[in-house]
């Protein structure tokens, strides 16, 4: 698979690739609760979003068919305001596959709850990374470059940096959009945030742990599952240091949100003597999750 190749073949690897589409992107659009309203517009909206993520040349590298990046997008239409302007919410999903395995895991699980768009009928969907002309296309964009940094960090040490900047100008370029989850003094958890996180040395840590967790943790667990572990526990406690300065981030509950149900099969089946001291960080670091984490120490008795 593409980013398996040993380390010092990486930059002639990637130097030498050509293009095509990197994402293999389910999306769907529901509106259950609008009654009498016409579907036709929901399923068209539908159809143009997936010919939009899956079409669109994201990166400058080639991806093989077995080798795009799986993502479900729902989107829920929760009001339609007029006969082209929607409000809803965006439940996004991202997964990547495990060295010599079948697994695949989640690198993203996150719900948007700012979504708030215009869409005509069977107008062209219109995107330009310097220019917000949509925010309907501004949204999906920004969660494919979210996706694709997301990705490329966990098979290299800050590998997804260039996609989170492109995150970063379609933030930047929406300023002035009337519709919520780009400005900074809005909330602390939206988009703004997000990708500030990302890229904000504060944070290094977190991104640190999320390549230490894939690359050197699950990517290691076929052939040797106590050092793939032991790299998870290494990540673990770069996060713990990443709490101890900013608990409660944002950033750090979406980190979980995709990871706290791998963590307990991770470690359900560890040495017992090795359990409490994991499970004292992950009840630390993530409290939302405590009782899951229990399971760790009650699991396979």
């Amino acid at each position: 698979m593409r980013r398996f190749i040993p380390l010092f073949f990486l930059f002639i690897f990637l130097l030498t690739r050509s293009q095509a589409q990197e994402l293999r992107c389910a999306v769907s659009v529901t509106a259950p609760s609008i009654a009498g309203s016409d579907r036709t517009v929901y399923e068209v909206m539908q159809q143009a979003l997936y010919e939009f993520m899956n079409s669109r040349q994201w990166t400058k590298y080639k991806f093989t068919q077995d080798e795009r990046i799986d993502v479900n997008i729902l989107i829920t239409i929760q009001d339609r305001i007029s006969t082209d302007e929607f409000k809803g919410n965006m439940q996004i999903q991202a997964r990547r596959p495990v060295f010599k395995t079948s697994y695949n895991t989640t690198l993203l699980n996150h719900i948007d709850n700012d979504i708030h768009f215009k869409y005509v009928e069977q107008q062209p969907l219109e995107f330009a990374e310097n220019t917000h002309t949509s925010n309907l296309t501004s949204l999906m964009a920004f969660y494919a470059y979210m996706v694709l940094g997301l990705d490329f960090d966990s098979f290299s040490k800050n590998g997804g940096t260039p996609y989170y900047e492109k995150a970063q100008t379609i933030v930047i370029t929406a300023q002035n959009a009337s519709e919520k989850g780009w400005k900074a003094f809005e909330s602390q958890r939206n988009r703004y945030w997000f990708v500030e996180n990302m890229l904000n040395s504060q944070y290094t840590n977190v991104r640190d742990a999320i390549y230490t967790y894939h690359r050197l943790g699950l990517d290691q667990m076929y052939d040797n599952i106590e050092n793939g572990r032991a790299s998870v526990v290494i990540a673990l406690e770069a996060l713990q240091k990443v709490h101890r300065q900013k608990p409660g981030s944002y950033l750090m509950q979406i980190f979980f949100s995709a990871k706290s149900d791998e963590f307990v099969n991770i470690f359900t089946e560890a040495p017992p003597m090795d359990k409490p001291r994991v499970v004292n960080i992950l009840r630390e670091i993530d409290p939302t999750n405590t009782n899951k984490y229990q399971k760790i120490l009650t699991g396979n008795k």
